[in-house]
Parts: structure tokens; C-alpha cells; sequence
């Protein structure tokens, strides 16, 4: 197969990138537009909808993204890391330290250009700017001069439309777990906060307490080795404050636990049934009230808590001291088993997504090269 040596800039409309607005994001509201950060996209380049802030500037409207565009982190460990906009997700204004570049339809399947930002080759050109463990800066420049080996249109068309569906499957999925996670806030909301199924009132058998009472509180650790990519002996999730961060070969947690950050990002919180490490930057927390702590965790109001002039800290006594409204055992029991079975689905999609994920990440290097290519008609 014939490849053509081409550049992201040569494939987009006016051969450059443009900066975001340089704007403060204020707390979501659907009366204003999203605001995309560097912080909403993960690694797989799919949004992290939870936490979507928005935006007030008056100019904000002239950096709203259009389908066909992709926007590319610039700067510090998340360079590198892209998102490709469909119009599906709604209306995003892009914030000042990612670079968008609106991919010309009529050069290139934009959506083959969404495909090759996540292969080995981008990732390994985004790693020659690294220098020792601190990642580089990549500008708009250097951006647009990504080389970019180009296949046939009729192979681009070919390699997007089995990889697609998959996506989409993995988007359908995002969905359902968003629905289940919402209906889960939805029954903690209406037994322990509005208490409706109560009389509207706390009853008198229920007390305060804090969180450290019905759960422990840990930190994370440093790993023995990590890397970037999951490699034959690495293999466990690395896990940090807002996301798994990389790949090590020894278990810390084999036991279902909830993780949030002690250092730096604060207010994510992941789950983690399976095997992993969190990392020294986390505070790791379990409970044979998993659920209902879980609930707990995602109400909390971290900005208050943090006690870092320099740098966001959230202490193990910190989380240990916030206060609860503690029910009697059987009726947590109760809520783990509703909210339990909402979760145990949710799970399922997680892990139908990450085969998904797996399997698409397979076909993608073969269909790059052209080994796997379209049967040529008689």
C-alpha cells in the first residue's frame, strides 16, 4: 500500500492551530457553555463528563469547537493527550492550553486522523519531546508539522469503518454507566440527605459520626517500576488521583476499594475491584459499606478540606474526620444491596468497554500498516 507523507497542518483548514481562550472556568451550569480543560480529556482521549466546569467570558462563543475539529494538550504530563470533536457531546468552548486544528474533510477522513492520535506511532513521536521523566512542551508550530504517513482515502474510509463501531459501543456503554451512576446518587440522595423515605426527617435512631468510623483510610505507595503502556510483566493499573496513570507488575489491592487524590487533583473518585496500585499521590479507602462510602465521598467538599499553600493536600485524618449521618446497620445493608445491584451492572459495562477498548487497540496497528487491509474487487 502507497503512503503519502503529509502533515497535520497540510490536512486542516487555514494549515495551522489555534490556542484556546485563556479564560477562568466557574462551576458547570447549563446556562452557560462547557468548558473544555486539559484535565476533562483522559489518555483514551474520551471526556471525563464529571468534571465539566463552564465558562463566563464574553468572547467565549469565538472558541466554541466545530465538528471535524481536534484539540491537542500542549503542555506539562498531560501533553499530547487529544480529543476529536463530533458535535455529539454538545457545545465546548476549548480552554487556552489546548490547541484545536480543524481537519479539512475534503483532504482527509477526519475521523482516520482521530484514529492515528492514538496509535503507537503519534505516542511515540509526542515521547521523542520528553526529557528524562518530565514531559516536553509541544506548541501549535510543532503541531502542524506532525508528519503524518497517509493512506489511500478509500483505506482511511476502510480502517474508520471498523473501528467505529466499536467506539460507538464503547459511547453507548459511557451512557448506560452514566444513567446507573446517576439512579445510584438518586437513592443516596433520597434516603440520607432528603431523607423522603423517613418522613422527610432524620429519624431519632440515626446519628452522626464520621467517615472514619465505618471505614479505612490509607495512602497509596510509590511502585516498584511503572510505565506508560501495559508491557508482557506490566501489567496492574497504576492508579492516580484522577485516573489509572500507568502500568506496574505488583499488586498493592486485590480486594474492592475506592481511591481519591491526596495530592494535587482532589474531588475524582474511582472504583477498583480488581487488581491494582494506587500510587503514593492517592488516599485509598475500604469499607464493608463500599456503596453507601462510596456516596459519601462524592458529596464531600474537598476545596474546603485542602490544606496546601502550594500544592492541593488532602490528609488521612482529613477524610477520616468528615462528618455522616450514620443509619442503623440494616438499613445500609439495604442501600448496598439496591445501589449494589445498580453498581454490579455498571461494572459490567466497565469491563464489556475495556475488551472493547483492547480489541480495538489491536486492530488499530494492523490497519495502520495496511496488514490488515480491504479485499481489492474482481
Amino acid at each position: 500500500m502507497r503512503f503519502e507523507n503529509t502533515t497535520l497542518g497540510q490536512l486542516s483548514v487555514g494549515g495551522k492551530g489555534n490556542y484556546g481562550i485563556a479564560a477562568s472556568a466557574v462551576p458547570y451550569s447549563e446556562n452557560l457553555l462547557a468548558y473544555l480543560r486539559i484535565t476533562d480529556i483522559s489518555d483514551q482521549g474520551t471526556l471525563k463528563k464529571q468534571s465539566l466546569m463552564s465558562v463566563a467570558d464574553e468572547n467565549a462563543d469565538k472558541y466554541l469547537l466545530k465538528p471535524n475539529d481536534i484539540v491537542f494538550a500542549r503542555t506539562g504530563n498531560s501533553t499530547g493527550r487529544n480529543y476529536f470533536y463530533d458535535g455529539t457531546d454538545g457545545n465546548f468552548v476549548y480552554a487556552g492550553f489546548l490547541i484545536k486544528f480543524s481537519l479539512d474533510p475534503q483532504k482527509v477522513n477526519p475521523r482516520y486522523i482521530k484514529y492515528y492520535c492514538k496509535s503507537s506511532q503519534y505516542w511515540n513521536w509526542v515521547q521523542s519531546f520528553n526529557t528524562g521523566s518530565t514531559r516536553g512542551n509541544i506548541n501549535a508550530q510543532t503541531y502542524a508539522n506532525m508528519e503524518i504517513p497517509l493512506p489511500p482515502r478509500d483505506h482511511q474510509d476502510f480502517l474508520v469503518r471498523l473501528l467505529s463501531p466499536l467506539d460507538d459501543k464503547i459511547e453507548l456503554n459511557q451512557k448506560i454507566s452514566d444513567n446507573l451512576q446517576r439512579q445510584a446518587q438518586a437513592v443516596y440522595q433520597s434516603w440520607f440527605i432528603d431523607f423522603t423515605p423517613f418522613g422527610g426527617a432524620m429519624p431519632k435512631s440515626w446519628k452522626i459520626a464520621k467517615l472514619g468510623d465505618i471505614s479505612t483510610v490509607t495512602s497509596g505507595k510509590r511502585p516498584p517500576v511503572k510505565t506508560g503502556e501495559k508491557a508482557n510483566d506490566l501489567q496492574i493499573p497504576l492508579v492516580g488521583a484522577a485516573s489509572v496513570m500507568g502500568y506496574t507488575n505488583a499488586v498493592l489491592y486485590d480486594a474492592p476499594i475506592l481511591v481519591t487524590g491526596r495530592v494535587g487533583t482532589h474531588g475524582v473518585v474511582q472504583r477498583f475491584c480488581t487488581p491494582c496500585w494506587p500510587s503514593d499521590n492517592t488516599l485509598v479507602i475500604t469499607s464493608r459499606y463500599y456503596e453507601f462510602v462510596h456516596q459519601v465521598l462524592q458529596n464531600i467538599d474537598y476545596a474546603n478540606m485542602n490544606r496546601g499553600s502550594t500544592q492541593p493536600l488532602i490528609t488521612q485524618t482529613d477524610l477520616k474526620n468528615v462528618k455522616i449521618v450514620l443509619p442503623p446497620s440494616d438499613t445500609l445493608d439495604q442501600f448496598e444491596i439496591q445501589v449494589g445491584q445498580l453498581m454490579q451492572l455498571w461494572e459490567q459495562k466497565r469491563i464489556e468497554s475495556e475488551k472493547l477498548s483492547a480489541l480495538r487497540d489491536t486492530l488499530l496497528p494492523k490497519l495502520m500498516s495496511g496488514e490488515i487491509k480491504m479485499k481489492e474487487t474482481p
